[in-house]
């Protein structure tokens, strides 16, 4: 189902823009552009980032694929999910993804929901965890927990995160952790950065593709609690893939 759906053109604008560095917002352009270079992001997905000047709200593309965002496409939203400087605009309807994790996560600054294609069929088999297999995946730890919609919104929705009542109970699903997988759907992941949210969003696909792999050879010697946390300090060399990246993506 599509995520990049927009809001009716009567939800208007609220509040006045927070001011933003240009720099910031060709930031956000540049990681929705590598999301979907390195293949964690399609036509649907997005990422956002909590805005620096005012923690009660978040930036974040208008509807639109991530692959074709530039600087001019970055809206401005309060906590509530409710538009800024939309004007008119079309919005992502699942803007509360964001919105609902930065309301109960004040450590979280970035936001990445995509529906990378390693990473859904570990939200659909209940008997197998997302765990880290490698160093470069700790942030997984013992395994990604897992989001189900029906626990609090039925059998049958289209499965997509409309409202904040459900955006809560996506975060409170997510708890302290990292990544949380949506059964059918794909996966939320959020850290304290935007390029370290970015991250971890390629490498969540990374480890899923690892993970499959690995286990058509045989059982899967996962890393262990103490392993994963140790493998945060590979996550203090972030600049250098995201260095990498964005050479890729601003190429002519």
């Amino acid at each position: 189902m599509s995520t990049s759906a927009s809001k009716p053109a009567s939800v208007a604008d609220v509040g006045t823009p927070t001011p933003t560095d240009r720099a910031l917002l060709e930031e956000i352009a540049i990681a929705n552009r590598i999301l979907f270079d390195q293949g964690v992001v399609d036509a649907f997905g997005h990422v956002s980032l909590r805005h620096p000047g005012n923690p009660q709200r978040f930036l974040l593309a208008r509807n639109m694929a991530p692959g074709q965002v530039t600087a001019d496409d970055i809206l401005e939203f309060d906590i509530d999910s409710n538009p800024v400087n939309a004007a008119g605009r079309g919005m992502y309807l699942e803007r509360f993804i964001h919105a609902e994790i930065y309301r109960l996560r004040p450590d979280v600054n970035s936001v990445v929901h995509s529906h990378s294609q390693s990473v859904v069929p570990f939200s659909v088999v209940p008997t197998v965890k997302l765990r880290a297999i490698c160093h470069m995946c700790g942030f997984l730890g013992m395994g990604a927990p897992n989001f189900d919609i029906r626990t609090c919104a039925g059998d049958a929705t289209s499965l997509l995160v409309t409202s904040r009542e459900v955006g809560r109970h996506l975060a409170e699903a997510l708890g302290d952790q990292s990544v949380v997988l949506m059964r059918g759907h794909g996966s939320t992941v959020v850290a304290p950065t935007l390029r370290l949210a970015v991250y971890r969003a390629v490498y969540t696909e990374i480890n899923a593709k690892l993970q499959m792999d690995a286990m058509k050879l045989g059982p899967v010697v996962f890393l262990s609690e103490g392993e994963a946390a140790a493998g945060a300090q590979t996550e203090g060399q972030v600049d250098r893939p995201w260095n990498l990246w964005k050479a890729r993506v601003s190429q002519p």
